[in-house]
């Protein structure tokens, strides 16, 4: 290389890898065509540059590889990187993309995953495919009996408490072929409902022995899925400037389209990470059955805004409280009070 190289942009893939190195001036100095087998040993080699890859499958495990040899390395949000793209588009223009988008002084980075938080995290998304799954063996269930004149209520609870008491009341009704169907499919829901209790079991046990899980739990609305979920998604609170950016980026505030000085928000811009923003609205909601006895200032605060708006607006306002609470308690050591949320 003729000119030293200080920023390398990686466009990662399964097996091949397109690299893309710049100078301090911002021209193009360095382009190769990797395997994956040959990536790290090219990278042990190089002086330590700044690396940035987009952040998407691999790039943490990547990141913290690169790291370990002494590397600066940054990842991009993928929407941050697609304006640098120039004309069309191709590994090698993703790679140059990247190294432009890295160098950006007001470009917004995406923190590196320890192990332990992307452990955390593969465990609740093992836990949200098995709730899937046992949601739709339910409604297939469901579905199927009602084609024999045998009605079910929804929900998996109601589901779970009167399957076999009905099953055994409208047995004249089945054929002993399906009978047996039926009794193998509620083996399988039965099966279902064991591997969630043992992943959730994993998940209150290490938010229980957690010291930051421990100080979201103080939150209302916020138990052990939650807190650890939240801890798992966010490994550097201290990236986001102020809890309504924390909020922002979570999708619990409202889309804007200003122009002209004239400020237009529109419904809530869901942004970011559908399964924290799922479970901090659901722990709201939770929140909002007990208001009614309660007379401290947060629930005089949800009363009102029930009655101007509507339950569900004041749940997604409670999530959004609580979604800035969290921001505070993960950049401090506070604990939380309900005094100081209040103020």
């Amino acid at each position: 290389m003729k000119q030293p190289m200080t920023v390398l942009g990686i466009d990662l893939a399964k097996r091949v890898l397109h690299l893309v190195g710049m100078n301090e001036t911002g021209h193009v100095v360095f382009k190769q065509r990797l395997t994956r087998e040959a990536l790290l040993p090219f990278i042990a080699r190089l002086s330590p540059v700044v690396i940035g890859m987009e952040a998407c499958g691999g790039a943490h495990y990547w990141a913290r590889q690169f790291r370990a040899h002494g590397h600066t390395v940054k990842l991009i949000a993928p929407q941050f990187v697609k304006p640098y793209v120039k004309s069309q588009k191709n590994d090698p223009a993703d790679a140059e993309a990247i190294c432009e988008a890295v160098t950006r002084p007001t470009m917004r980075f995406v923190p590196i995953k320890e192990i332990d938080q992307q452990d955390l995290q593969a465990l609740h998304r093992a836990r949200e495919r098995v709730v899937k799954a046992r949601t739709a063996l339910v409604n297939e269930m469901r579905g199927l009996l009602a084609e024999y004149g045998i009605v079910l209520p929804q929900s998996v609870t109601k589901f779970r408490h009167t399957f076999t008491q009905t099953l055994e009341a409208e047995r004249a009704k089945l054929t002993p072929l399906s009978t047996e169907l039926f009794a193998q499919l509620y083996d399988e829901f039965g099966v279902l409902e064991k591997r969630l209790a043992s992943y959730t079991d994993k998940i209150a046990a290490i938010g229980a022995a957690h010291p930051v899980c421990q100080r979201l739990m103080t939150i209302p609305g916020i138990g052990p899925l939650t807190a650890t979920a939240l801890v798992a998604a966010v490994s550097n609170a201290t990236a986001f400037k102020h809890g309504r950016q924390f909020a922002a980026w979570i999708g619990l505030v409202p889309r804007q389209h200003s122009t002209g000085g004239k400020p237009r928000l529109r419904g809530m811009s869901k942004r970011g990470d559908v399964y924290l923003r799922k479970l901090l609205v659901h722990g709201a909601r939770a929140t909002l059955r007990w208001i009614g006895l309660k007379t401290d200032r947060r629930s005089t605060w949800l009363r009102g805004l029930i009655e101007r708006r509507s339950k569900n607006k004041a749940a997604v306002a409670l999530a959004n409280k609580n979604a800035r609470i969290v921001w505070v308690l993960l950049t401090t050591d506070q604990v939380y009070t309900p005094e100081q949320a209040a103020a």
